[in-house]
């Protein structure tokens, strides 16, 4: 336990990273479970004879990390864990995704209609402005955690079949690629940049209005580089962080 025993001081470990290491390791073995509230720095300089300074500094290094947040004339809590995003280096669908990290996935179809393009979808699908597309709105959860979500648009004449399929339970690009494997996504080209929620976004996922998201805009290619899907995404950034592998050329 964080107060079993004090710390080493005649170890070369500065004492804030001791302190540090044996509050990340009482969060891992869930003796902080997320939501917690952690000891405060009178009680821990209290039990370990340590300077309010050296238990700032450790606090604030696991604050900067997302182990822990502060909440104003509350105390400092357990962050929830953040699940690693790494569809931005490959595709694999979201159930599969979350189902391989060992969480339930969950779909909310918000909206499954024909709509037009504006500028932004018919420059990227190549249609004109006002061209009808598949609109495809989805809140998506793991464990009951709304994560994101998404408004994916479709040119309706070559995919108008998708408004006969039920995506709570359907893949997307599964049921792209069933249909014809002209259909099939081969590669996907996404951007991402840091916004705040609006109140619609973050009623959607369960945020207060100006929380950072992560937003992603994306399209996907299908046979000889014809763009077949238009997405805008938006997620927690308190719930996700995301991989990638860098190569050298």
């Amino acid at each position: 336990m964080l107060f079993d025993h004090p710390l080493d001081k005649t170890v070369p470990i500065p004492l804030y990273f001791q302190l540090k290491e044996r509050i990340l390791a009482e969060i891992k073995n869930g003796s902080y479970p997320p939501g917690s509230i952690i000891p405060t720095e009178a009680e821990i300089c209290q039990a370990l004879g340590i300077s309010r300074t050296t238990i700032r500094q450790a606090i604030t290094e696991l604050v900067t990390e997302g182990w822990l947040y502060r909440v104003k004339s509350k105390g400092t809590f357990v962050s929830a864990p953040k699940i690693n995003q790494d569809f931005i280096k490959k595709l694999e669908s979201f159930n599969d995704q979350i189902q391989r990290l060992g969480m339930t996935p969950r779909t909310e179809v918000l909206k499954l209609t024909v709509t037009s393009a504006d500028k932004p979808a018919a420059d990227a699908l190549r249609l004109k402005e006002g061209a009808p597309l598949i609109l495809l709105h989805r809140r998506r959860f793991a464990d009951a955690v709304p994560l994101v979500v998404l408004e994916t648009y479709l040119p309706q004449d070559r995919c108008g079949y998708l408004l006969d399929h039920d995506f709570t339970s359907e893949s997307l690009y599964k049921t792209l690629q069933s249909h014809s494997a002209d259909d099939k996504i081969l590669y996907v080209q996404r951007t991402i940049e840091a916004v705040s929620a609006g109140a619609t976004d973050a009623r959607s996922l369960q945020v207060k209005p100006g929380s950072p998201l992560l937003y992603f805009t994306s399209v996907g290619y299908a046979k000889n580089g014809v763009p077949l899907e238009y997405s805008k995404a938006k997620y927690r950034g308190d719930r996700n962080k995301f991989e990638v592998t860098v190569v050298p050329e």
